[in-house]
């Protein structure tokens, strides 16, 4: 049933969101298009059981076209006060949430990462037992291809949630190349790196990465049974020095981390132990 509620009454956090970030220009485009030519498509809302701090109405789908309106209706309280809706019955909030998806997958271009997110957060939240479920549930015409891609979305969001500056800028190819390394045992050690270059850009963070993400696909560092546990890549001390090594043009490098690695004479005594190991006296 389509009506007019008032945007006060929508509660938007009432499912967990698949799209978490509003691109700026692009919502004032938006509001832009809705002052000039009105509203183009409904929202989708369902009546709250039990209305909370005087919300009546979950959002299902719609949530940049709610922002736009309400951005509208703070800078001119005379109009756009409510929204065009059409009233679902969905059976429950998983089902309600797999109407979101579906809607968003038609309508909105949303990121690789905001599509992992979702799933990953579905399964933390209860609201399914596991991300396949999830999968199952919210894309239920997903193609075994795909369903494969969103197992390794839902991973890489999980496991790397709040390391990224822009996460949903994260292209498809970037998200799997760090899906790949997860699959590796990588995590501990990217981790680590995303925690070195936290309040950098998303691409100055990448640039950390890449050396570490060209070795996991090299075949010859792979453990062998002879060698159980290498290659070492990451050394953590008590005395709190990380070593960790990258791969660089002709062989090697090691970067020294940490309270103990801020003195220069630190390099100087790894300098003479290399020293002696390789040319005794």
């Amino acid at each position: 049933m389509l009506t007019q509620i008032p945007t006060a009454e929508i509660l938007e956090s009432a499912l967990l969101r698949d799209r978490s970030h509003l691109d700026p220009t692009a919502l004032e485009d938006l509001a832009a298009s809705i002052a000039r030519d009105g509203l183009r498509m409904p929202i989708e809302v369902w009546r709250l059981s039990t209305p909370e701090g005087g919300h009546r109405y979950g959002l299902i789908s719609g949530l940049r076209r709610l922002t736009a309106h309400r951005l509208l209706h703070s800078r001119n309280p005379a109009l756009h006060s409510t929204i065009a809706a059409l009233i679902r019955t969905p059976a429950s909030i998983p089902d309600a949430m797999a109407q979101m998806v579906a809607e968003n997958e038609i309508r909105e271009n949303l990121s690789p990462w905001e599509r992992g997110l979702t799933l990953a957060t579905c399964v933390q939240h209860g609201l399914f037992d596991t991300i396949d479920a999830a999968i199952a549930a919210l894309h239920p015409t997903a193609s075994k291809q795909k369903r494969n891609r969103l197992r390794s979305l839902a991973m890489v969001a999980e496991e790397l949630e709040g390391s990224f500056a822009t996460p949903e800028q994260l292209s498809q190819s970037q998200m799997e190349r760090l899906a790949a390394a997860l699959r590796g045992g990588l995590t501990p050690l990217i981790q680590h790196i995303l925690t070195e270059n936290r309040r950098k850009s998303l691409p100055s963070q990448w640039a950390a990465l890449i050396p570490t993400l060209t070795e996991a696909l090299t075949a010859e560092t792979d453990p062998t049974p002879n060698h159980p546990g290498r290659p070492r890549r990451m050394l953590t001390l008590r005395q709190g020095l990380t070593i960790r090594r990258e791969k660089c043009t002709g062989g090697w490098s090691l970067k020294f981390t940490g309270p103990e690695a801020k003195s220069g004479g630190l390099i100087d005594d790894v300098l003479d132990h290399v020293e002696k190991w390789f040319q005794p006296e």
